[in-house]
């Protein structure tokens, strides 16, 4: 089927173990292909593994810090080792700061960001690209989101993350037209997923939950409807198509999402119950007492 895996297919999805990520390799897996998830925990390793097992998929894990380049190889190895091939590989480990001002986030969690965003797909692509060149084939999916595109206020660290990894996947998607390796752009938009859910924010600035719950309300999706898209980009469907640059959240889901809202304000209905985890963070730097002018 066109909008499925082969059977005999293997793909790794880091950052699999839970939201998008596992449900990409539950949408892989049911379709035929064998799949590794990875995370930096080992429960949440093995406890995904379990959770696809117990469906009758064929499934692995292991635990994978992907801001360590000798860990994403280790990871390509236990792929080959157990499964004999490896045919796709999903960038989408990644992570957030706290959203608030720049200068307000720790800087310690912006270079967690850097790693796990930048270096991680980096060390992804890097080790699987060595092998699908090798081989003459194989799909190459990076997750982007918000920010790829246009800069996010109070969002700069993640959204910074994902313009670079656009332009990063891009850029080798032209160098190696012609390979046969596939390699491409996923934009799921916005992902209803407990990891969303879990707001943290700079201390002061938790009003901006309110504007969360309303982008939620408008163009929040589950993570199968994202997963669907990812299967397909990884299907025979976009063989010869290297470069790809897909967004789920277009301008005709961003419309559509903002007429509802609309419509719902003006027919006075209750706005839908969005439950948010709001955990307020200190501001890593104190203006209290700086000169005015």
């Amino acid at each position: 089927m066109t909008s499925g895996l082969p059977e005999a297919k293997v793909a790794v999805i880091t950052g699999g173990t839970r939201g998008l990520g596992l449900a990409i390799a539950q949408a892989c897996a049911r379709e035929g292909a064998a799949v590794i998830v990875a995370s930096r925990t080992p429960a949440s390793v093995e406890q995904a593994v379990l959770s696809l097992k117990k469906e009758g998929l064929q499934a692995s894990g292991q635990p994978c810090n992907v801001a360590d380049l000798a860990q994403v190889e280790e990871l390509a190895e236990h792929a080959l080792n157990i499964f004999g091939r490896l045919d796709v590989w999903v960038n989408n480990a990644g992570l957030s700061a706290a959203h608030g001002p720049t200068i307000d986030v720790l800087p310690g969690e912006v270079t967690q960001v850097i790693q796990t965003n930048i270096l991680g797909a980096y060390h992804g692509s890097l080790v699987a690209l060595r092998h699908f060149l090798r081989q003459g084939k194989g799909k190459l999916i990076n997750v982007l989101g918000r920010g790829s595109r246009q800069p996010v206020p109070y969002g700069n660290a993640y959204a910074a993350s994902k313009a670079w990894l656009r332009s990063f996947t891009l850029a080798l998607a032209k160098e190696y037209k012609g390979s046969g390796v596939g390699i491409y752009t996923f934009n799921p938009g916005l992902v209803d997923t407990d990891l969303l859910r879990k707001f943290r924010v700079i201390a002061g600035y938790e009003e901006r939950a309110k504007m969360l719950r309303m982008i939620m309300r408008m163009w929040a999706k589950p993570p199968q409807v994202a997963a669907r898209k990812a299967l397909w980009i990884a299907s025979d469907a976009t063989d010869g198509r290297t470069g790809l640059d897909i967004n789920l959240l277009g301008p005709a889901a961003l419309v559509s999402g903002a007429l509802r809202e609309g419509v719902r304000h003006l027919l006075r209905r209750p706005s839908p119950a969005i439950e948010l985890n709001v955990i307020s963070v200190p501001a890593a730097f104190d203006l209290s007492d700086r000169e005015q002018t």
